[in-house]
């Protein structure tokens, strides 16, 4: 029997053997990698940022509680008190479909102008009707934020005032 093919075959498996085995301890990190971000992942960050809950900039002074004696001597347990949230104009029904519709649309257009050649004027220009027409509601806020986040270059390119982007006390 001819063993000279089974002696090859024998030494090729070796070979790759030892490959791997140099490969393994000569490799690179060990460590995972971090995926490349994508647009999909700015698109994600974006929406979860622009429509994130407003909050104070400086929490208003905390209202001291006032609690009942207690009929024990045990000490007073501290009372949580929750920072106040921000109020907006409540909008009629057919309002908030409306603001709502031109935010979606603030939204995609958002995305869209992080694509390359296209710029954010749709979105610059709707931003500002949802602040004429609802100024006091959470949809103006939005778009006052998702104004104040373009870059400066693009405050200069659409002459976007410090009153279009003024938040107040809110962040």
């Amino acid at each position: 029997m001819n063993t000279f093919w089974l002696k090859i075959a024998a030494l090729a498996i070796a070979v790759v053997a030892g490959i791997i085995v140099i490969g393994s301890f000569t490799g690179g990190d060990s460590e995972p990698k971090e995926p490349e971000r994508t647009i999909y992942d700015q698109w994600q960050e974006d929406d979860e940022r622009l429509t994130a809950e407003p909050e104070f900039k400086e929490p208003p002074a905390p209202v001291a509680a006032v609690q009942a004696p207690e009929q024990t001597a045990s000490a007073p347990k501290p009372v949580a008190v929750e920072p106040p949230k921000p109020q907006f104009k409540q909008l009629s029904a057919e309002e908030d479909f409306q603001a709502q519709k031109l935010w979606i649309w603030v939204e995609n257009q958002r995305k869209m102008g992080r694509l390359p050649v296209v710029n954010y004027g749709q979105m610059v220009k709707t931003c500002r009707e949802i602040i004429q027409r609802w100024p006091e509601s959470k949809y103006a806020f939005f778009a006052k934020r998702a104004l104040g986040d373009l870059p400066e270059r693009y405050h200069r390119m659409y002459n976007i005032t410090k009153e279009e982007i003024d938040l107040g006390n809110l962040k």
